[in-house]
């Protein structure tokens, strides 16, 4: 893999946590992701199954692994089954993970090939009282797609119709929603590449620059920085673009006089860092462009010192929204005689503000954890205000990572310009 090696003790670490959470005499059974078929005989490229990655490591398609911690002989308490290679694979895709090398990267000593699978299945599951099978359970996730996992599950419960399935994903979302030392460091990782493509990117816009060439940019510098490119795709919004939230399109013109809103990450061994950055086309803001701007960054400074522990995300966009509020009356676009009559249901601000504050963030961009559960240390959030005008054609959003610790929390992204006169003098150096 491009990214450097990771001590292997983080995921023994994560297995043994696991294991800790089963309930006896329980087997898991977790798959690596599908190649993704496009057309004739191409494919989309392959991104682990994140569950699988967390528990060992292991970054290659067609691989399996197999829990069972009460298992009476302890060889079979932790299998790993990877795609057998051959001279005709390697020929045509290059090397495979030898068995030595996966009980390196995973430290699972049990390493047998994917043939071995219905004869090591049959020889465990009739041992365990349950079984646990993994599948998406994010609140966003595309329901109709058939995933491998989603087949696997149909084909266990019908080969094994008697056995009592379990869920893994309440478990893995418990675990993977508090950050391991290691973890954090391969979001720093992240983080700073994201950084130095923010750096290049300031540096090359300029007016009549198109936004996919600002992309170029951006996917240069995450490429030689050992990331495999981008946590997903980029938003280069120029002017009014920036007041679509979800604009990827990326194809056009900057003009002299517009702010353009970049919301990008970098992936970096699977993890992934979350950044937006506004910048003026010309290097300059103009008085209102400063305005809005100071507005969103006041918002940013207070919502980031209430992401600490015993918070919610429900309570810190209804405290938030309170500062919003504020902020867009002081601005001109709101009443504030008409925001003291509003119906707190729909609060005005929505107009304006329409998106959350921030999500979890880790192997997933929008990563696992409940939007209910209390801030606990070890959590690592996003935080993005924004302000959004489309009558002006502008809009600015500001969003930074914060990770959360038993004394407040820590912004990753502090050594990231973020002030206007630190934008401006990048620019324009």
């Amino acid at each position: 893999m491009r990214y450097e090696p990771i001590d292997s003790t983080l995921f023994l670490s994560n297995r043994k946590r696991l294991n800790s959470l089963l309930k006896p005499k329980s087997m898991v059974i977790v798959l690596s992701n599908d190649v993704i078929p496009s057309n004739a005989d191409g494919t989309l490229g392959f991104r682990q199954n994140n569950d699988f990655f967390y528990l060992t490591g292991i970054d290659q398609e067609e691989s399996i692994l197999i829990l069972f911690p009460d298992f009476i002989d302890e060889n079979f308490r932790e299998i790993l089954l990877l795609r057998e290679t051959s001279e005709h694979i390697k020929t045509w895709e290059g090397e495979k993970l030898t068995k030595a090398k996966a009980t390196t990267i995973s430290d699972i000593n049990k390493v047998v090939w994917t043939s071995s699978f219905e004869s090591i299945l049959r020889k465990l599951v009739f041992e365990a009282d349950q079984v646990y099978l993994n599948m998406n359970e994010h609140d966003g996730a595309d329901w109709k797609f058939q995933s491998r996992e989603r087949r696997f599950i149909t084909e266990f419960q019908q080969k094994f119709p008697l056995h009592r399935l379990e869920r893994l994903a309440p478990l893995m979302r418990q675990l993977r929603v508090i950050k391991q030392p290691i973890e954090i460091e391969l979001l720093k990782k992240a983080i700073d590449i994201s950084a130095k493509g923010f750096k290049r990117m300031a540096r090359f816009l300029k007016p009549n620059v198109r936004e996919f060439e600002l992309e170029a940019e951006l996917t240069h510098e995450f490429l030689m920085n050992r990331s495999r490119g981008h946590a997903f795709h980029p938003i280069m919004a120029s002017g009014a673009n920036a007041c679509v939230l979800h604009y990827i399109t990326n194809n056009n013109i900057c003009r002299d006089g517009e702010v353009i809103l970049l919301d990008f990450g970098a992936e970096y061994a699977n993890y992934n860092a979350d950044i937006t950055r506004c910048l003026p086309v010309n290097g300059r803001f103009t008085q209102r462009q400063r305005q809005v701007y100071e507005s969103v960054l006041r918002i940013m400074r207070i919502a980031r010192n209430m992401i600490v522990k015993g918070n919610t995300l429900d309570k810190l966009r209804k405290d938030v929204g309170k500062v919003v509020e504020i902020e867009l009356i002081a601005l001109g676009l709101l009443n504030k005689a008409e925001v003291e009559r509003q119906d707190p249901e729909a609060p005005l601000y929505r107009k304006y503000f329409p998106h959350g504050i921030g999500h979890h963030l880790g192997l997933d961009v929008h990563d696992v954890g409940s939007r209910y559960e209390t801030f606990k240390p070890g959590m690592v959030f996003t935080c993005e205000p924004g302000i959004y005008i489309p009558e002006e054609n502008l809009g600015i959003r500001l969003e930074n990572d914060i990770l959360i610790t038993q004394r407040g929390n820590i912004d990753l992204m502090e050594h990231i310009p973020i002030e206007i006169d630190e934008i401006e003098a990048l620019m324009n150096h």
